[in-house]
């Protein structure tokens, strides 16, 4: 049998980014973790009908930038941006649980970019599309794995541009995994 690896977590420091951008000396360490990882879960429970499929995280002096990835950009930012302000409210009431104080030296920056779906991949430019369907199916009493890919993904190469995300859909009858593996062409240097 193979061995497995997660294609983004292969990559991260080499080829990828890290998904939480910040530096701190040995005592805050432990705390901006933690904040991360905390907010992290609200915005993903919290968007979920928004589409939410990343959350990034970058800490500044005296700021924190997080940018949303979503397929329903609407939905997250409202009529008028009301929505931005109401998740900024909520960012700054997660860190203020978390901290254990009131927090007013601290400026919450969110970007909502928006994740183009599978029909436009392959116009956007993309070399190849996986896309890997598990559970049940259907509603099906038996569960079963179903791929769809269009060009090349290669999984073997190191140097090639794979982005990677999985995540499980709550369906009536159960949950679907749901992986998705994107060839992108290599960046310009």
């Amino acid at each position: 049998m193979g061995q497995k690896v997660n294609p983004i977590g292969f990559r991260v420091g080499t080829f990828l980014p890290w998904k939480s951008r910040w530096f701190s000396d040995d005592a805050h360490y432990k705390d901006y973790l933690l904040e991360d990882i905390t907010v992290r879960k609200a915005l993903m429970e919290r968007l979920k009908l928004g589409g939410i499929t990343r959350v990034e995280i970058e800490r500044l002096p005296k700021s924190i930038q997080i940018t949303l990835v979503v397929s329903r950009p609407g939905v997250v930012i409202g009529r008028g941006g009301t929505g931005l302000e109401d998740l900024k409210k909520f960012i700054l009431e997660i860190l203020r649980q978390v901290r254990g104080k009131k927090i007013t030296d601290v400026k919450v920056d969110l970007q909502v970019n928006e994740v183009k779906t599978m029909e436009r991949v392959m116009q956007s430019g993309a070399l190849g599309v996986k896309v890997v369907l598990a559970g049940r199916i259907g509603g099906a009493e038996i569960s079963r794995r179903e791929k769809f890919h269009q060009g090349s993904v290669p999984t073997q190469t190191l140097r090639e541009n794979i982005d990677y995300a999985q995540v499980p859909a709550l369906l009536k009858r159960g949950y679907v995994g749901v992986k998705v593996y994107i060839h992108k062409k290599p960046e310009e240097e």
